[in-house]
């Protein structure tokens, strides 16, 4: 089911108002490969399209303060990249868990209702522990 993606090299923006055209074409082509991303890595027990969906919009809003279209061209450039990537399966499933569905801030861990029964030793060793 895995499909090869042709990465274009488009040539550099000449105008913001460009490079912002191109990113809303990368946004709407990496939503587009969503349904094949979920069924290439199967990912459906653990999250849903509209929740990737908001991951990779997230991901183009980290960005959103750079006004210089060279550096969104290389930025787009990157995002294509990892975009084939990701279709032509060279990437593994944690991968693709560790780094759109879980996160930056990495497992929410429930702590508070074990507290109680853990002896002091383990909970300082836990704390020193999670980063």
């Amino acid at each position: 089911m895995a499909f090869a993606m042709r990465v274009k090299v488009p040539p550099n923006s000449a105008t913001l108002a460009e490079a912002r055209h191109r990113t809303f074409d990368f946004f709407r082509t990496a939503c587009r490969s969503i349904p094949a991303i979920m069924d290439i890595y199967n990912l459906y027990d653990v999250v849903n399209p509209s929740q990737l969906r908001s991951t990779i919009a997230s991901e183009i809003r980290k960005n959103a303060h750079i006004t210089n279209p060279k550096v969104i061209d290389m930025l787009l450039f990157k995002g294509m990249e990892e975009l084939s990537n990701i279709t032509e399966h060279a990437k593994q499933r944690h991968h693709i868990i560790g780094q759109y569905v879980v996160g930056n801030q990495g497992l929410v861990q429930d702590v508070a209702t074990k507290d109680e029964e853990l002896s002091n030793f383990l909970k300082n060793f836990y704390k020193s522990n999670y980063f």
